[in-house]
């Protein structure tokens, strides 16, 4: 049984039906109406547990008058059927009830709606378009979509079991009162209006401080793990003090708006436990004073007593669920706005995977600002040939790596058009564009994964003896054999660390290059490739480099003109712009803009001044 019940959802089975509204309510509506289905059978579970409790103290009212009203020796057979009646309530009835209610919720919601919620939103948030990411800290988007799952689930599941329930079991006892005299019904009334205005008080107050403690609690995580993921950093300028201070403002202002939310909760406490006590005290004393009058028997007055204790208790309890409600609400309102962000760049309703024999690649025309007036790249036309080498060349700022992000359509362009063998890459699909397009950066970060996954992340299909052949030609061997990680996996098994920190920077650039080896895609990009490597080194990664470039149409960007020269033809880019292209030669020759700039090179590498 508890099988069937953990299988009825599957997290990972499906991915998000849409992007996700913005709207608090639409967005709670668009994960729960996918399990509507267990959270119906949640609310008539609690109902009936409601029915249950409420009958409980019924039985027991009427027990008391049969105890009264007749001797020991026909006790059992006087209320032989109010006695079997309870003990199959407590025994029976209320057990099942309230299994069908734990299996639904433990079984079935806590994990499949919780991590339903964290999938679907991942699935999301993971394609959204880089500058989503550069704008934020990593570890606060992280943090909102762990936290979204349990939050969602948590705050409608109390809904139902806990505030539901109480409103089941008010609505049940009053019935029951009324039967018995109306009198009984006033402070039961009376106490409901003066619960909910003081609900309606207090409970706005509490989730506008918990909004701004979810605020304040990401913002706090998002630095600390910016301090984290920049260690080195802080270690290297010995800045300690400064992350200090970067952290504790956050968390100053995370503790100053703690401190104002508990105030509140204080006073929520003390006023419900004040009319808790006006309901228990009011309800005894009508019920004792139509027993004085005989307007109720006995039995009432011992059915009155229970139900009074029960609904103060739950009240108490759905006070306390309240809070952590709004507190669960103000969380997924401050992960909703990164979670419910439509996705900015999209592929087009009629996009088809793009198909890559040659690699000829066109820039016709092409304008691009960043979303700015002008500047970047500005009407730009280049035409590279299939097998074509070109360089890139231009000092910081120039457009070289914009040129590149936009052929990988990491953005779209705002004029003109791009294609590969002549076909519009905005019409093509974004995963295609990139399966055809190797990129070795200037910054390689690797996944906290093994050796082997690293580089066998350019095809997933690879064998062992694929991807040593490739890290054999990347000229990464002769580290990856020392290589070992703190659980003993050591070699092509050994995880590299959050990022890659275990590996220098060239050994990562090695990695780096061994993964677009075994990629082997059409068009190769090479963005600093050689960067971090020492003389030796690059003098090998070069001659890998040269085989890899063979029969591939190559883009390179490099600061050091030196090892980009021997390049079929370099474009030369200024402010966005193609001021001079040709081969090396041909520009000392024509003693314009690259011939300044090779002139005033420094040590092999490119001025920025």
């Amino acid at each position: 049984m508890l099988r069937y019940f953990e299988t009825l959802i599957i997290p990972t089975a499906r991915e998000t039906p849409g992007n996700p509204p913005s709207g608090i309510f639409s967005f709670y509506w668009f994960f729960v109406r996918q399990a509507k289905g267990l959270f119906l059978a949640l609310l008539v579970a609690s109902f009936f547990v409601a029915v249950a409790d409420a009958a409980i103290p019924v039985f027991m009212g009427k027990l008391v008058k049969v105890l009264t009203a007749t001797t020991p020796a026909r006790v059992f057979a006087d209320g032989a059927g109010l006695i079997f009646g309870l003990i199959a309530l407590v025994l029976v009835i209320k057990p099942l009830v309230t299994a069908l209610q734990a299996l639904v919720l433990n079984q079935a919601i806590a994990p499949g709606v919780t991590n339903m919620v964290r999938w679907q939103s991942h699935w999301h948030v993971v394609r959204q378009n880089i500058s989503f990411f550069q704008n934020d800290f990593a570890g606060r988007i992280g943090s909102r979509v762990l936290e979204i799952g349990h939050t969602l689930r948590g705050s409608v599941v109390s809904v139902i079991s806990v505030v539901w329930y109480l409103a089941a079991l008010g609505i049940i006892t009053s019935a029951f009162l009324a039967a018995a005299s109306v009198w009984l019904v006033i402070p039961v009334a009376a106490w409901t209006v003066a619960y909910v205005a003081f609900l309606a008080l207090i409970v706005p107050q509490i989730r506008r401080g918990s909004k701004a403690i979810a605020f304040a609690r990401s913002d706090m995580v998002g630095r600390i793990v910016d301090s984290y993921t920049n260690i080195m950093t802080v270690k290297l300028f010995a800045r300690p003090e400064e992350e200090d201070a970067f952290v504790r403002d956050s968390v100053d202002i995370h503790t100053g708006r703690m401190i104002e939310q508990h105030r509140w909760l204080s006073l929520f406490g003390i006023g419900l436990t004040l009319l808790s006590g006006f309901l228990i005290a009011g309800t005894t004393w009508v019920a004792i004073r139509l027993w004085a009058d005989g307007a109720i028997g006995i039995d009432i007055v011992a059915m009155v007593l229970p139900m009074t204790l029960q609904i103060s208790g739950t009240s108490a309890r759905v006070a306390q669920e309240i809070t952590t409600i709004s507190d669960q609400v103000g969380t997924v309102h401050e992960a909703m706005e990164t979670i419910a962000k439509p996705i900015g760049l999209t592929d087009r309703p009629a996009a088809r995977p793009l198909e890559v024999s040659k690699g000829a690649i066109t820039f016709d025309d092409v304008s691009f600002h960043y979303g700015r007036k002008g500047g970047i790249i500005e009407n730009l036309s280049l035409d590279i040939q299939p097998g074509e080498r070109i360089g890139l060349v231009g000092r910081s700022g120039a457009g070289k790596s914009t040129l590149v992000n936009l052929l990988l359509r990491f953005y779209d362009i705002e004029k003109g058009r791009i294609t590969i063998d002549g076909q519009d890459i905005a019409d093509a699909t974004q995963d295609s564009i990139r399966r055809y397009i190797s990129v070795v950066t200037q910054d390689t970060s690797l996944l906290h994964r093994s050796l082997h996954d690293n580089i066998a992340y350019g095809r997933r299909s690879a064998s062992r003896e694929e991807v040593i052949a490739a890290a054999t030609q990347a000229h990464a061997m002769e580290f990856i054999g020392h290589l070992s990680d703190w659980h003993g996996r050591t070699g092509f098994d050994a995880h590299v660390g959050e990022r890659g920190v275990k590996l220098s920077g060239g050994q990562r650039q090695r990695i780096a290059i061994a993964r677009v080896i075994l990629k082997d895609a059409p068009i190769l990009i090479l963005d600093e490739a050689t960067s971090a490597l020492d003389s030796e080194v690059e003098s090998a990664i070069q001659q890998s480099l040269e085989q890899l470039m063979e029969g591939r149409t190559v883009i390179a960007i490099a600061h050091r003109l030196s090892t980009i020269a021997a390049m079929d033809r370099l474009v030369i880019l200024d402010k966005g712009q193609i001021v001079e292209q040709g081969t090396h030669a041909e520009l000392l020759a024509l003693g314009g803009h690259y011939a300044g700039l090779w002139a005033r090179q420094s040590g092999g590498f490119l001025e920025e001044a």
